[in-house]
């Protein structure tokens, strides 16, 4: 880190003082893994659906999925975290990751994982300008259209909803869908929305995507799964300095933020599923990464 990087976090720290906090609590959780965390990728399943953000609790409250529910421990609080600790050094040339977030493209450098096809959904036509996000419309298609594509692949279809931006009702009256770092300002005050009206447009978002996951339940054959990268915060406290947190950073390991479903559903048939070879095309792609990234709510 050079010496102005050092200088604007220290200004940053001085102006947000949340931030420090934040950081003494990550090295406090660093400590403190969990010993029952689930392993995505050495699961037995054919399908991983992933509802990015999404929240154990409220997914058990909302759902009506046929399947089994049970909760799981993961150890990641964020998306890079979830690509940091589960993607990196893995040889996934088994599966086809079909992805509405832009993080494992932003983390091509940093995250070492060898995928038999990745399909990056969020580029020009699977991006949606008015709601600044991937449709779960979107996802689908394309993710019925890759299990059609690679029959002997497992599939991982990682939706943005729950994630922020919130497209329901509630989203679309009362929040800017063009926040940048919407998280962040929330806890500083720049952003000024209740708790209860951004807990209900969090809700929403998560039911707004229920009749995609149940249309891929019903055509994607195999063993499939529902689950999330990670939970969302809306208020729950961290440790050991008592914070309250919201949205989901990195390294904060509080239950709201690592307990996830895990719902198991079988359609049909296993699926034979075979290693291929290694997906090297990671060439840049026609858009602005970053700014994908800051209309999902990213610094």
């Amino acid at each position: 880190m050079t010496i102005s990087d050092k200088v604007r976090r220290i200004k940053r720290g001085i102006r947000e003082p949340h931030l420090v906090v934040r950081e003494l609590n990550k090295y406090y959780y660093q400590q403190r893994e969990p010993d029952d965390a689930v392993e995505f990728f050495e699961e037995d399943w054919d399908n991983l659906i992933i509802l990015d953000a999404c929240r154990f609790d409220i997914f058990e409250e909302t759902h009506s999925f046929p399947g089994e529910l049970q909760s799981r421990q993961t150890r990641s609080s964020s998306t890079p975290d979830f690509l940091y600790t589960y993607f990196d050094g893995a040889d996934l040339r088994d599966t086809v990751y079909v992805t509405a977030n832009p993080q494992l493209y932003r983390k091509r450098d940093r995250v070492d994982v060898k995928l038999h096809k990745v399909i990056n959904i969020w580029q020009d036509e699977g991006w949606d300008d008015e709601f600044r996000t991937v449709r779960p419309e979107t996802v689908t298609e394309i993710a019925e259209q890759a299990a059609e594509e690679f029959p002997n692949k497992r599939i991982v279809v990682h939706f943005i909803q729950p994630h922020y931006p919130f497209i329901g009702p509630t989203g679309k009256k009362y929040l800017n869908l063009d926040s940048l770092d919407f998280w962040n300002r929330l806890m500083t005050g720049e952003v000024d929305v209740p708790i209860d009206i951004l807990y209900k447009a969090y809700k929403e978002n998560l039911e707004l995507v229920y009749p995609y996951v149940n249309q891929l339940l019903t055509t994607l054959k195999g063993k499939t799964v529902v689950t999330a990268d990670h939970g969302e915060a809306f208020g729950e406290r961290a440790r050991p300095i008592p914070m309250a947190e919201y949205g989901h950073p990195n390294g904060i390991y509080i239950p709201a933020l690592t307990t996830v479903p895990w719902l198991v559903y079988q359609n049909g048939d296993r699926r034979t599923i075979t290693a291929g070879t290694e997906d090297e095309d990671m060439d840049e792609v026609s858009v602005d990464v970053e700014q994908r990234l800051q209309d999902l709510g990213y610094a």
